[in-house]
């Protein structure tokens, strides 16, 4: 625990002008008037308040020299956290030849009059690949041989799909002349009412793709065809491990339509549906996107020669991405008279530099970059950690990334602005929410993490190191939790559940938004790896999730609106409930805490409008399926389950109806 920083004085002004009226009495007591338009009084308060001023000055003192010490032992506030998200890139019709969208391509939120738009830029770069229909043919579950369908619809007959009476795991195979890897196909077919018995809008079909090992589902984007009962368009989504394979003695890349379970309370095929046309065309692709700004070629200044040199960028905060920035020193001049340069590599400290090692070091929430220094040795010998830029070199940051925050999550769908011109480009759009954007660290966090650092020092012992070197390997988590294991043969083992960072409106959540991206979990992991004890077993992992359901009667106040009433009630509920802002102190939905509708009944009560909580119901749920409703007073959890709100209703009499 941080030692209290002391008030060297606590005295404020009025407290100054007191105790001097307290002196006049006592050392001058011929001074009558300490009335406020007194002349000396008048001198009082300005003495008083210039003395507040001197001791509000002295008390940072000890703030400002704390500061110092976490810096001195490493500890520096942690930069924004840039959200991501996968961007899809729509063509604006088919093109023979490849378009290859660039990394760094910037796309955007539509800008309004309240909010500037929120910038996003590709991390790799997008080949969007023309391929064509070069097989068909379909497979019964079970069998191994391929039946070719090609022949018959190159002459415009009908062919099955599947079998006479389709069975789980047929399916139609449809060959690409090569492999789209992240691209957007659209499949147009050529069908007859054939395939009765299934909802056109809901058909039991899954799309899948080869990615050379197995099969793996491709997203379906839009299907007119009714589940392939009528002409129509099929647009898929294809993953990013499409590739060729070699089927009997067809060698194409492969895609498929095969049968699976219908949804609970439709059915499935009761005949195959028919095609007699069918074609392939390559429509878009989706590539990963960082919110992030990319500054190119900045001029940081001149160089002095002299260890521990440090340049501001111009743009802040610099953000950490899959791509270390990049800095160059000037090294003379060609015959040309073109200055050459000398490129530097990014490294997190000079803890590992030599001399000659050409580092530095990036402040990512100042934008301050930091060239090696030399420390005095013990037998007064300097010693240099990192090079040091030669005198009058010109020093330029060749690429870096500047954005991020919580503002960047935007919602799926808001991304339509294509920043960086492509003239076969018609229009972008995010299929997700953007995710896992955080605001940087504030000085009072900082100053709490230098003590669990010093005790830590690089090792995870106690389940609060391990949370902590969570943090600081992924400081973008929303929440993070080590519990043991359990006993025997689970003991000497740490479970570290991990609730990732997600906006939410009112409140209101979804489920798969509390899924942690995996390269989140990978980073955790390998960090911890790095630092447990030797015996230690870590899983980390999501948490478990309850669903809980209130129902509730409230009773307005006199002149209280009742939809808003109403409204405000969800709110407080879903706000409330929350597993990463809800809770008792507002801090994350405590864990293993049960709820109680006596908490329930307070939390209404407490709404702006509310004159009397008629009744409370509360239900556990399948947080997941929205499943298994049951009423109970108090919803227990285990140790490593938070509660997840699953449609919570609040009755007012004389409001207006919710509209789902």
């Amino acid at each position: 625990m941080a030692l209290p920083v002391p008030n060297l004085d606590d005295r404020r002004f009025q407290d100054l002008v007191d105790e001097a009226k307290r002196l006049v009495q006592q050392r001058c007591p011929e001074w009558t008037d300490h009335n406020v338009s007194d002349p000396g009084v008048t001198l009082i308060e300005t003495f008083a308040w210039m003395t507040d001023q001197l001791i509000y000055r002295l008390n940072r003192v000890p703030d400002r020299n704390y500061i110092k010490f976490l810096e001195l032992i490493g500890v520096t506030l942690f930069p924004p956290t840039a959200a991501r998200t996968d961007v899809t890139f729509w063509l604006a019709g088919p093109q023979p030849d490849v378009v290859r969208i660039p990394p760094a391509t910037q796309v955007a939120t539509v800008r309004t009059e309240t909010d500037e738009a929120i910038i996003f830029a590709t991390t790799e770069e997008l080949p969007i690949i023309p391929a064509t229909l070069i097989e068909l043919g379909s497979m019964a579950k079970g069998k191994s041989a391929y039946r070719d369908l090609l022949p018959l619809v190159e002459l415009g007959k009908d062919a099955y799909c599947f079998q006479e009476k389709p069975a789980l795991g047929d399916a139609l195979l449809i060959g690409l002349s090569q492999a789209v890897p992240s691209n957007a196909i659209q499949l147009r077919f050529k069908c007859d009412i054939e395939g009765v018995g299934v909802n056109p809008d809901h058909p039991p079909l899954l799309w899948e793709a080869w990615n050379g090992e197995d099969w793996i589902p491709c997203e379906q984007d839009s299907d007119s065809t009714g589940g392939l009962n009528r002409d129509g368009d099929v647009v898929i989504h294809v993953p990013r491990g499409h590739a060729a394979h070699t089927i009997g003695t067809r060698h194409a890349a492969w895609v498929r339509a095969r049968v699976v379970e219908p949804i609970p309370g439709m059915s499935g095929y009761e005949a195959s549906p028919t095609v007699n046309a069918a074609s392939s065309i390559t429509v878009g692709g989706t590539v990963a996107a960082v919110n992030a700004s990319v500054v190119r070629d900045e001029d940081l200044g001149v160089s002095e020669g002299v260890p521990g040199q440090r340049f501001e960028l111009r743009r802040k905060p610099v953000l950490s991405t899959d791509e270390a920035a990049t800095l160059a020193v000037s090294t003379g001049s060609d015959a040309d008279g073109s200055p050459t340069w000398q490129t530097w590599d990014q490294v997190e400290d000079f803890a590992a530099s030599g001399p000659t090692d050409r580092h530095f070091v990036i402040d990512g929430a100042t934008g301050e970059v930091r060239f090696g220094p030399a420390i005095r040795q013990p037998d007064g010998s300097l010693r240099q950690y990192g090079a040091t830029p030669e005198k009058d070199r010109y020093i330029r940051m060749l690429e870096y990334h500047t954005g991020g925050g919580q503002r960047g999550n935007a919602a799926t769908g808001s991304i339509k602005v294509v920043k960086s011109a492509n003239p076969f480009v018609s229009r972008v759009e995010n299929r997700r929410d953007a995710r896992g954007g955080v605001d940087g660290e504030d000085i009072e966090n900082a100053k709490v993490r230098g003590p669990i650092r010093l005790r830590t020092r690089g090792r995870a012992v106690t389940t609060e190191d391990f949370e902590h070197l969570a943090r600081e390997a992924a400081p973008n988590v929303g929440r993070v939790r080590a519990i043991a294991a359990g006993d025997g043969a689970l003991a000497g083992a740490v479970r570290l559940l991990v609730v990732p960072s997600l906006p939410s409106i009112d409140g209101r959540i979804r489920f798969d938004q509390l899924v942690p991206d995996p390269t989140l979990l990978e980073a955790i992991t390998q960090r911890l790896e790095e630092c447990r004890v030797i015996g230690t077993r870590i899983s980390v992992e999501p948490p478990g999730y309850r669903g809980v359901t209130v129902e509730a009667t409230v009773k307005p106040a006199a002149g209280a609106n009742p939809n808003r009433l109403k409204a405000d009630a969800e709110r407080a509920l879903y706000e409330y409930l929350h597993p990463i802002t809800g809770g008792p102190d507002g801090k994350g939905w405590p864990f293993g805490r049960p709820v109680t509708i006596g908490e329930i009944y307070s939390v209404l009560q407490r709404v702006p409008g509310s004159e009397v909580v008629d009744s409370v119901n509360l239900f556990g749920t399948n947080a997941e399926t929205c499943e298994g409703r049951e009423a109970t007073p108090r919803l227990e959890l285990k140790p490593n389950v938070l509660v997840f709100s699953v449609g919570h209703v609040v009755t007012v009499p004389g409001a207006a109806a919710s509209v789902a």
